[in-house]
C-alpha cells in the first residue's frame, strides 16, 4: 500500500519502496497525474490524505477537492481518502479538507497517548494535541487557526516580513518592507539549518539557492543591498526571525501541553530535528526514519492497514 499526502506545494508519497517528496505547486498547475504515475503498480492500493484543495487556483474547497481526488483515482482507481470525520472515503466529500494532520494524530493515539505533535513543514507548522483526539474530529483549517493548532509558519517558504515587523540591524531598530523579498528558507539557509539541496522551493526573486541569493534576499528585507547594511546586519535580520519563528511555536506548544496534561512533545516534518532541540522533544525520525518528514502519508498508510478500508 502506498501512502499519500497532496499538499498545496509539496506532494509525499511513502510505500514499502520508501519516501519520496516532491515539490508539486498546485496554483502553477503542477500535474498531481504525472508525478502519481511514478508510483504507481498495478495491484497498489492508495490511502490518501490532502490540504492542497486551500490552494487559490481553485474557487472553492469543493472545487479543490474534486480536483485532487479524480487526478488520485485517474492512477488508483480503488484510493481511499482520509477525512476529518476519521474515517475513509472513495470519492469526492467535504470532510476531505485538510485532513492530513488528523491522520498523524490517529496513528499517534495508540503509540504516544499523551504527546503534543509538531509537524513542521515548508508552510505551516501543525500542533496537534493528541490526548484530545476525539475533540479534534471535524476541526477545519478555520478552527484549528482559532485555537492554535495551526500556524502559518514555516521552514522554507514563510515570507520574513510577516514575522518580523522591525529588526534591530546594526544597533538601529528598522522597520521592515511588506513586500515578498525573502522567506524564510533564506533565513535557515544563513544559519546552517539547512543546505542549498534543501531549498526545495523557488526563490522570491527566481534567483540561485546559494549563501549570496539568501544574502541579497535577506538585505531587501529592509530595502538595502548587501553592501549598505554588510553580513552583520543581514544576519541580525535572519537571527531575529528564527528568534521570533521558534518563539511563536514554543509558546503555543507550551500553552497547548498544559491545557492538556501532555507528558512529551514529538516534532516531524522538514523542520523536526531543529523543534527537537527547540522544544525539548523527541525527533520521530527516531522512531520511523525518513518518513518522518512526510507524516502524513505515512500516518494514513499505517491507519488504513490498521483499520482495513479496502474491500476484500
Amino acid at each position: 500500500m502506498i501512502g499519500i499526502d497532496v499538499g498545496g506545494a509539496n506532494l509525499k508519497c511513502v510505500g514499502d519502496g520508501g519516501v519520496s517528496v516532491h515539490y508539486c505547486p498546485l496554483w502553477k498547475g503542477s500535474p498531481i497525474k504525472g508525478i502519481l504515475s511514478g508510483h504507481r503498480w498495478d495491484d497498489e492500493r492508495a490511502a490518501v490524505v490532502m490540504s492542497g484543495e486551500l490552494a487559490d487556483c481553485f474557487s472553492s474547497k469543493d472545487e479543490g477537492i474534486e480536483f485532487i481526488v479524480r487526478a488520485v483515482l485517474s492512477q488508483f482507481p480503488g484510493a481511499r481518502f482520509y477525512g476529518t470525520d476519521g474515517r475513509f472515503h472513495s470519492g469526492p466529500a467535504p470532510c476531505l479538507a485538510a485532513a492530513n494532520w488528523l491522520a498523524a494524530a490517529d496513528w499517534l493515539r495508540d503509540s504516544h497517548p499523551s504527546a503534543v505533535l509538531v509537524d513542521m513543514g515548508s508552510t505551516t507548522t501543525d500542533i496537534i494535541p493528541v490526548p484530545a483526539f476525539p475533540s479534534l474530529l471535524g476541526l477545519t483549517d478555520l478552527s484549528r487557526l482559532q485555537r492554535g493548532y495551526l500556524l502559518y509558519t514555516g521552514m522554507l517558504r514563510t515570507n520574513i516580513a510577516t514575522t518580523l515587523q522591525e529588526v534591530r540591524v546594526n544597533g538601529t531598530e528598522t522597520r521592515t518592507s511588506s513586500e515578498y523579498f525573502a522567506q524564510s528558507a533564506d533565513a535557515h539557509l544563513l544559519l546552517g539549518h539547512i543546505d542549498p539541496a534543501g531549498y526545495t522551493c523557488e526563490t522570491p526573486d527566481k534567483g540561485e539557492k546559494s549563501i549570496a541569493g539568501a544574502e541579497r534576499r535577506i538585505a531587501r528585507v529592509v530595502c538595502a543591498d548587501p553592501e549598505e547594511i554588510g553580513g552583520a546586519g543581514i544576519m541580525d535580520i535572519a537571527k531575529a526571525f528564527w528568534t521570533a519563528q521558534q518563539g511563536l511555536i514554543a509558546g503555543e506548544v507550551r500553552r497547548i501541553a498544559a491545557q492538556y496534561g501532555a507528558s512529551e512533545v514529538l516534532t516531524a516534518g522538514i523542520g523536526s530535528e531543529l523543534l527537537a532541540e527547540v522544544l525539548g522533544g523527541k525527533d520521530l525520525a527516531e522512531e520511523i526514519g525518513e518518513a518522518a518528514d512526510a507524516l502524513p502519508a505515512f500516518a494514513v498508510r499505517e491507519v488504513a492497514l490498521r483499520d482495513q478500508p479496502f474491500p476484500p
